[in-house]
């Protein structure tokens, strides 16, 4: 028999596999039944890979194994062995399916419906794939090791590359063509951020007041988190109780409406948390009041 400790590893591993998987699937799809069909091209080393097979016939699938292989050792050099199995795992899956999705039929020829939906799926299961600790493509690799060491959102790194490579797929398959699949990264690397990072991103508000211990109660009972007090001061308005809160994405208009019922004067600005470290869920224990 497992130990807890054990089992629970075990299944998390299993699952992440299988969410992998299932990310694969999507990406295969978007593919298969909308992009290429449509002449729209993903970007990164499968864009090439597409454009690649293209030009010479030589099977997809082939191109983006051997491309991807450099970017793999790097994987492995930067970001571990598991991450290494797994994307491994996962571009292996990737070109095996899409040989056998080619045999799916295309769901549409028009261009603007392939474009937004292919771009949709393609998101999601690239996110996916990225949120279970793996990836599809090498450009996902660079992205990641980018992310992990700047503010640079995963999707933002891979847009930069990729421009370079809508412009070569202008050239092959004409500007139209390139025009539509930018507007499908658009889509995809949004998609990309929401799947990868979690409708629980979190972001962090600054809230100027005179009623600091009723919002920050407020913010306890009805979002369970904890807020830090600043003493602050203005120039024209005098001293002012400064409260510092992290909330997810989710949580950010009810955070709205406590500070409009609160303090509908209150002054509150709201930025992006690229990462956090440490426990900022709230306990279960009553908060004092200040």
């Amino acid at each position: 028999m497992f130990k807890n400790k054990e089992y629970n590893s075990w299944v998390v591993t299993v699952l992440s596999y299988m969410f992998i998987t299932i990310g694969i699937l999507l990406a295969s799809l978007a593919l298969e039944i909308f992009l290429i069909p449509n002449r729209i091209i993903d970007g990164g080393i499968t864009g090439i890979s597409i454009i690649l097979s293209f030009l010479t016939n030589i099977n997809l699938s082939i191109f983006i194994i051997v491309i991807n292989i450099p970017f793999l050792l790097l994987g492995f050099k930067h970001l571990g062995k598991n991450f290494l199995i797994r994307t491994t795992f996962a571009m292996i899956i990737f070109s095996f399916l899409l040989e056998q999705f080619k045999q799916v039929d295309v769901v549409t020829n028009d261009v603007l419906l392939a474009t937004v939906f292919g771009g949709i799926l393609l998101g999601i299961g690239v996110g996916f794939v990225i949120r279970y600790g793996a990836c599809l493509d090498g450009v996902e690799t660079i992205a990641i090791l980018i992310n992990k060491k700047t503010s640079f959102s995963v999707g933002q790194v891979i847009l930069l590359v990729n421009l370079v490579i809508y412009m070569v797929a202008g050239i092959v398959f004409g500007w139209d063509r390139a025009l539509y699949s930018i507007m499908t990264y658009f889509i995809t690397y949004k998609i990309i951020d929401i799947v990868s990072e979690g409708l629980e991103q979190a972001k962090s508000a600054l809230i100027i007041t005179n009623h600091g211990d009723e919002i920050a109660n407020s913010i306890y009972k009805k979002l369970g988190r904890t807020v830090t007090f600043i003493e602050g001061e203005g120039l024209i308005s005098g001293k002012k109780v400064v409260l510092y809160v992290v909330v997810t994405r989710i949580e950010l208009r009810e955070l709205k409406k406590i500070i409009e019922d609160d303090d509908v004067s209150a002054f509150m600005t709201i930025t992006d948390v690229s990462e956090i470290v440490g426990q900022h869920i709230k306990k279960k224990d009553s908060v004092k009041n200040k």
